[in-house]
């Protein structure tokens, strides 16, 4: 099962039959396989990455660091849980160190995060003592994709 879903992590365009061609079983086996991680949710979307800087269309990336108070018999998963429901909030992680919570947050522009940070995060029912918030301003690889491939040159040096 491993290897048919580190297929597909690689290239979620593979077909049933190109990986068991790779793996060398049978395509009843891989469909069974992608159905049983779909209903146990190991699989949870396919996903294309697209070069929106590219299109000149690429959204702003802040990393924002949430300290919070975590709650009684519950920890951080009551308060992340809240964090997550916002439609901005694009990744969130529980994470060591001086803060607590590390999310990725999408938007429009600057003022479109910092309202989010402002009139959304920051008012969270005492639960969050503070934010830092870190804008992206270039991205090189994403999900182990380079975005940018530079061309290799292929002249030979001049010599004298």
């Amino acid at each position: 099962m491993k290897e048919v879903l580190e297929i597909l992590e690689n290239n979620a365009r593979a077909t049933p039959e190109q990986i068991s061609t790779m793996l060398g079983i049978t395509v009843a086996e891989v469909e069974k396989t992608i159905k049983e991680a779909e209903e146990q949710r190991a699989i949870l979307k396919y996903k294309t990455i697209i070069n929106w800087a590219k299109l000149g269309e690429q959204p702003v990336l802040a990393l924002i660091e949430v300290k919070v108070t975590p709650q009684r018999d519950v920890g951080f998963d009551s308060i992340a849980e809240r964090i997550c429901g916002f439609s901005e909030v694009h990744s969130a992680y529980l994470v060591s160190g001086t803060y607590d919570l590390a999310i990725l947050v999408k938007g429009k522009n600057m003022h479109e995060i910092a309202s989010f940070v402002s009139g959304k995060l920051a008012p969270l029912n005492n639960a969050v003592q503070s934010t830092v918030t870190h804008f992206l301003l270039k991205q090189y690889k994403e999900q182990g994709e380079l975005l940018e491939i530079k061309e290799e040159v292929k002249r030979l040096p001049i010599t004298p």
